[in-house]
């Protein structure tokens, strides 16, 4: 993992009019400024040669947020450092605890449809729709309305379907915990804390450092249905996050974090206009949390590094405090 106190960027031409190349490369630095532009403009000259080489180089780099970015730092402001723990503050304005190895998971409750059900909704269609056409209609005009009933009904039946499983079984919450009851079955050594969240559930193992490219952790998001967009984030940035701060609109902030994308660094002359509204967006986030903590499964067990990560976590997530409504 590697979040940057400081970027430059560095440009490269050769060539003119239609010949013309163009590259454009970041460079970072925990130390200063001058070290992130000397790496930006080695990173140019290397960018450079090799779209001599290679017409499919990229030509430039753009400035994204963390879910943009491939594999570079995350590109957001520094706020705090403890240990190897990093707290920055991402594109839409929230705090966000990023930690190369202290492992944490979103699960969210977002209707998942699975394949199985879509099947079946689609042979209730067959059954429901195109036999009583076929049988009433006859011909091509009951292809036509079996053909339309399963493009049209499919996908809504199947939500619905899954829906009325999910509620059966004891709703979206018993079914994401049963995987990581399952999992912890399997591997009794691990101690995983349980959150709620406003989309779902926030999932915190303290039996021991993770590595967040490494097989245990996939093994652990596959179980217990981690967001894929999250696993992908961890891969690509070498981390585990979770945002310690609510989402602006949920608490009733609609104006977008200023300037304009909110990725870091800003201009110095709007620096004053990102200040702002951090400044509103604090005040109002000091009233919410962003997760509230539920139960804690497994072993028990409290690894000495992820400890403090734990501790800065819950105070500053307003973890323990249930009175905070959820943002």
């Amino acid at each position: 993992m590697i979040v940057a106190n400081y970027w430059a960027e560095a440009r490269r031409q050769h060539g003119l009019g239609r010949q013309k190349i163009t590259v454009q490369r970041w460079g970072w630095s925990d130390t200063s400024e001058a070290e992130a532009q000397a790496m930006a403009e080695v990173r140019a000259d290397e960018a450079l040669a090799q779209a001599q080489r290679d017409a499919a180089t990229p030509r430039r780099e753009r400035k994204t947020a963390y879910n943009g970015a491939q594999g570079l730092p995350i590109r957001e402001e520094v706020l705090q450092r403890q240990g190897d723990a990093v707290i920055t503050r991402n594109g839409y304005g929230a705090e966000c605890l990023n930690t190369p190895n202290v492992l944490f998971a979103d699960v969210d409750f977002e209707p998942c449809t699975s394949t199985q059900m879509r099947l079946a909704a689609a042979a209730l269609l067959v059954v429901a729709v195109q036999l009583p056409a076929l049988w009433l209609l006859g011909g091509m005009l009951a292809w036509v309305v079996g053909v339309g009933a399963l493009l049209l009904l499919t996908l809504p039946l199947a939500a619905l379907m899954q829906r009325g499983v999910d509620a059966a079984l004891g709703g979206p919450h018993v079914r994401a915990l049963a995987g990581l009851r399952a999992f912890i079955e399997r591997h009794p050594a691990w101690a995983v804390r349980v959150y709620r969240t406003p989309a779902g559930l926030r999932l915190l193992a303290t039996q021991g450092l993770v590595d967040p490219v490494g097989a245990e952790a996939q093994e652990f998001f596959a179980a217990v249905g981690a967001d894929p967009v999250y696993v992908r984030m961890c891969l690509n940035q070498r981390c585990f996050r979770a945002r310690l701060t609510g989402k602006p609109w949920r608490m009733g902030i609609h104006q977008h974090m200023r300037p304009r994308p909110g990725v870091w660094p800003v201009r110095p002359e709007q620096l004053r206009l990102r200040e702002e509204w951090v400044r509103h967006y604090e005040e109002r986030a000091a009233q919410y949390a962003a997760c509230h903590w539920i139960e804690s499964l497994g072993s028990g067990a409290m690894h000495l590094d992820v400890r403090p990560v734990v501790e800065l976590h819950d105070r500053l997530s307003g973890a323990l405090e249930p009175q905070r409504p959820l943002a």
